[in-house]
């Protein structure tokens, strides 16, 4: 009794009083299967993967959308010819795509393909990071592994990272949504804890510019996540059957762009304090 009491205790002092909350902006028309958002503000524009298929099916259906930043949709087949298209990294004039087995490298530009890259063991791929240094990072949610990818190449950079999904990479640290917890590995491969908690598995990750993070899980929940790892839920779409899948931010103006998925849109909100 006395050790339930401990973990409520520890849970309850995770979820923090609403100190946020999220404004509907607009809601794009429909798009094939949103699974992944990637803001190009420069370029005030959204990169969107579209699956339009089975999530884990090569079909050749999927492919990448361009939507402006006030919800409407520049091009609905920017790209096509891929499978399963989920997470995106972008560096310099190169778009990375994680889509099944491989990380699919477009112009970033003009869309064109130039070359696919091949992760050796993998069966789903998922989420992507991109360094400073232009290194590529790569989920696979199914084996609980991470891939790195150096000039074309692909290894198993972690294992044994329980549904892994979610990345992002923050000065030397890989930041890895795995199941319900949030966790950071550094350049030695050490795991902390950053969070833990959420209702469901996450799925998208992006912090904000005073070192909180915004956190989705693909069921229809979206989180804050403080620094010092608490958590507070923003947005429950799950009754409404409203999925919340890989987001994107605006870190300068507060913005989340959320990829509905089956619902079939991007919404955008506006993040504010209470």
């Amino acid at each position: 009794m006395k050790k339930l009491f401990s973990l409520l205790l520890f849970a309850s002092s995770l979820q923090v009083q609403a100190q946020h909350h999220l404004v509907k902006l607009w809601e794009s028309d429909s798009l094939s299967v949103p699974e992944s958002v990637l803001p190009s503000l420069k370029n005030n524009f959204l990169y969107v993967s579209l699956i339009d298929g089975v999530p884990n099916s090569a079909d050749g259906k999927g492919g990448v959308a361009k939507v402006g930043l006030d919800g409407k949709i520049l091009d609905a087949s920017w790209a096509t010819g891929l499978n399963a298209p989920k997470g995106m990294g972008l560096f310099n004039s190169q778009l990375y795509i994680a889509d099944l087995t491989e990380v699919v490298v477009l112009n970033a530009v003009t869309g064109k393909l130039e070359t696919r890259i091949p992760a050796a063991g993998s069966v789903f791929l998922n989420d992507i990071a991109v360094d400073s240094k232009g290194v590529v990072y790569v989920s696979d949610t199914r084996v609980g592994k991470v891939y790195r990818i150096e000039k074309n190449q692909a290894e198993v950079w972690l294992e044994n990272i329980s549904d892994a999904n979610g990345l992002k990479v923050i000065g030397k640290d890989l930041y890895i949504l795995s199941g319900t917890k949030l966790i950071k590995v550094n350049s030695k491969k050490e795991v902390t804890t950053v969070a833990e908690g959420f209702a469901k598995n996450g799925d998208g990750v992006e912090p904000l510019k005073n070192g909180d993070f915004i956190v989705s899980c693909w069921s229809g929940l979206v989180y804050y996540v403080s620094k010092k790892g608490n958590i507070e839920l923003l947005l429950d779409t799950q009754e409404s059957k409203i999925n919340t899948a890989d987001i994107g931010v605006d870190s300068e103006k507060n913005i989340v762009y959320i990829p509905t998925f089956n619902h079939n849109s991007i919404i955008a909100y506006q993040l504010k304090n209470k």
